[in-house]
């Protein structure tokens, strides 16, 4: 049914919401904290300066992104009034917007331009983090994961804004952005 594919692509190519940072974080080197600041340089094929995950252009895991309106289903999750964004191990908090509307497509964060890669699996340090249950209650929240096309400074409080979908978006992460 041609009819319905190209339907999916029109509903895939616009995302009419304005997102914004709410807060950002660095992981300086493995199982080190996180170091939460106000802004910060995103790097062109690199990632975020003083990120540990800042490497090569073909890494599709340069920067994460979390959903803050998932930070309070996590907390319930697991019992809490509320969670640490610190404790996700993900470097930017945004509102407003859906993230997995971003899958697959480019954006703007701030001054950079990014492209969304896929999700953001949690790993076993949640269990660390949160205690038992902290691995399945972050499973579906994780945000996803992107590169830096375009760099320049990312600041709290600026847009997030969707730009296009990819051209090379494969058909999972167009089926995730569904």
């Amino acid at each position: 049914m041609p009819g319905m594919a190209e339907g999916f692509h029109v509903l895939l190519s616009s995302v009419p919401q304005i997102g914004r940072v709410e807060w950002i974080g660095v992981r300086p080197a493995r199982r080190e904290p996180m170091i939460v600041v106000d802004s910060v340089e995103a790097c062109e094929g690199r990632g975020l300066t003083g990120d540990r995950f800042s490497g090569g252009a073909s890494s599709k895991r340069q920067v994460t992104l979390i959903q803050s309106e998932h930070l309070p289903a996590i907390a319930q999750l697991l019992g809490k009034n509320r969670i640490d964004p610190a404790l996700l191990r993900r470097n930017i908090v945004v509102s407003g917007i859906n993230l997995l509307s971003l899958n697959g497509a480019q954006f703007t964060i701030g001054g950079a331009l990014m492209e969304g890669t896929g999700p953001c699996h949690p790993c076993s340090r949640m269990e660390e983090a949160f205690g038992p249950g902290g691995y399945s209650a972050v499973r579906g929240h994780g945000g996803i994961t992107a590169r830096v096309l375009s760099g320049g400074i990312v600041r709290v409080g600026e847009p997030v804004s969707f730009v296009r979908r990819s051209g090379g978006a494969s058909e999972k992460q167009n089926e995730l952005a569904l």
